[in-house]
C-alpha cells in the first residue's frame, strides 16, 4: 500500500488536508502527517526525518507557507535539503504567502464553514479573485469574518467545503494536482 508522508509546517495545514484529501484520493493510499513548529523548525529536522524514514512504499510531500519570503528560494531550500537527505521526487509545495490564501480562493467554504452569511458574494471582489496576491491573507481572512477564524478550528471547519476544482487560488491547486500525480492518478 502506498504512503503519502506530509512534512508540514503548522498544524493548520494537517487540518485542511485532512479535510481534502479524503475527498480525492483513493482508499488504498495511507496517509502520514509530521507536524512541525513552524517553519524553521521544518527546515531544521527536515533532512533527519525524510533520511531516517523506513516504511516501504511512501512518497514525500513538503508543504510550507511563503510568507514575506521568495517562493523559489524557499522551495530551492527546502528541495536541496531532500536531496541531501537522499530522496528524490518529494514533492515541494508553497502555499503563496500563506494558507489562509487557499480559503480566501473559496469564500463559499469559509461562508458554509464558519457559516457566516454573505461572504460568498464577495468572491468577485477583484483582491478576492487572485488571493495568493495578498500580502497577508490571515489578517485579510480574520478582518472578513469578524475575527471569528483560528487557524486550527477554522481550518477543520472550512477545508470540508473546499471546492477542489475552481478555488480561486493557482497555490493550492497546484499544490491538489501534485498529490493527484504522486498518488498514481
Amino acid at each position: 500500500m502506498k504512503t503519502i508522508v506530509f512534512f508540514l509546517e503548522e498544524p493548520s495545514a494537517r487540518e485542511m488536508l485532512e479535510g481534502v484529501l479524503p475527498r480525492m484520493l483513493p482508499e488504498n493510499i495511507q496517509i502520514r502527517y509530521l507536524v512541525f513548529q513552524g517553519k524553521q523548525d521544518l527546515e531544521k529536522n527536515l533532512k533527519k526525518r525524510l533520511h531516517g524514514w523506513r516504511l516501504p512504499d511512501s512518497v514525500f510531500v513538503v508543504m510550507r507557507d511563503q510568507d514575506s519570503g521568495d517562493c523559489e528560494a524557499i522551495k530551492a531550500k527546502l528541495t536541496d535539503l531532500c536531496h541531501e537527505a537522499g530522496r528524490e521526487g518529494v514533492l515541494v509545495r508553497v502555499a503563496c504567502r500563506e494558507l489562509e490564501s487557499f480559503y480566501l480562493g473559496d469564500l463559499a467554504a469559509v461562508e458554509q464553514g464558519l457559516g457566516i452569511r454573505g461572504l460568498a458574494r464577495q468572491q468577485q471582489k477583484r483582491k478576492f479573485r487572485e488571493p495568493d496576491t495578498l500580502s497577508h491573507p490571515a489578517e485579510e481572512l480574520y478582518r472578513l469574518t469578524g475575527n471569528i477564524y483560528d487557524k486550527v478550528v477554522g481550518s477543520r471547519a472550512i477545508a470540508p467545503y473546499l471546492n477542489l476544482e475552481a478555488n480561486r487560488s493557482k497555490s493550492f491547486r497546484v499544490l491538489l494536482s501534485g498529490i493527484v500525480n504522486l498518488a498514481g492518478g
